[in-house]
């Protein structure tokens, strides 16, 4: 088995690998300690715009740093053209860090920059991140599974590739359902899902900047989670949290409240 210390060395004559690294949910306490070390020794870092400072701070001082700036569907730059840059990075020798929010390879087209590196020769390795789904839900104390109210949970992206929301064929109301960058969509995942046969009543929950001190949570129902939502929250990054699962927040904060955490 590989071990993180293995992924931050090459043989003597080859190319480090590149590092494919999820920065995870946005608190850098939920970094891995592979990531902080991949981090610490990078010679270039290819970071998206949601990663913070104190992450990238982490990286010597005389790494090269360059935002790729991909966010809930605002890029600017083109995914062909950070495959490119990343292919010539890797060419100069440097260690080269790829430093991904989340999980690299959930939502984050991490697999097809991986594609295209190996399609070219070029090693690379997957150092995995803690998903915003685990975080926010860790943050907003929501279990996303629990008996007799979710068997699983789904992931679902708001973007699909044509222009939909692709949330599946499975039964919803058996999974807790979350949704990635369905900020500006909100009304249209609660309308998808009640299309899809859950109750207008069915509990939902947005978090933006989870797990960040200026974290928000607006708790309300799919009948009503747009207009709360609008009216409370502003505009940075969200995710959609939609099942029964969500119905014992309230319950939990109370819990936690007269335990006096």
């Amino acid at each position: 088995m590989t071990s993180p210390r293995d992924l931050l060395f090459a043989p003597p004559g080859e190319n480090p690998p590149v590092l494919l690294v999820g920065a995870g949910p946005g608190d850098p306490d939920l970094l891995t300690m592979a990531a902080v070390k991949a981090l610490m020794r990078a010679e270039v870092v290819l970071y998206d715009a949601l990663v913070g400072p104190e992450i990238l701070a982490l990286a010597p001082r005389d790494a090269e740093r360059v935002c790729v700036g991909k966010r809930s569907g605002n890029h600017s730059m083109a995914q062909a053209a950070i495959n490119g840059l990343l292919l010539a990075k890797a060419r100069t020798g440097r260690r080269v860090v790829r430093l991904k929010g989340g999980d690299p390879l959930l939502f984050g087209r991490g697999g097809e920059e991986m594609q295209h590196l190996q399609a070219h020769g070029v090693a690379v390795k997957v150092i995995p991140g803690v998903t915003a789904a685990l975080g926010c839900a860790a943050s907003a104390g929501v279990p996303l599974t629990h008996r007799g109210l979710a068997s699983g949970v789904t992931l679902h992206t708001a973007h699909g590739r044509d222009g939909g929301l692709p949330l599946g064929s499975a039964d919803l109301a058996e999974h807790t359902q979350v949704v990635y960058m369905g900020r500006d969509r909100i009304g249209a995942v609660a309308a998808a899902m009640m299309a899809r046969g859950l109750p207008p009543d069915t509990p939902a929950l947005v978090i933006e900047n989870g797990t960040l001190p200026q974290e928000r949570r607006c708790l309300g129902t799919l009948a009503d989670i747009a207009e709360r939502a609008a009216a409370e929250l502003s505009d940075g990054p969200a995710l959609i949290m939609v099942g029964r699962t969500v119905g014992l927040m309230p319950v939990l904060v109370r819990e936690m409240a007269d335990s006096g955490i």
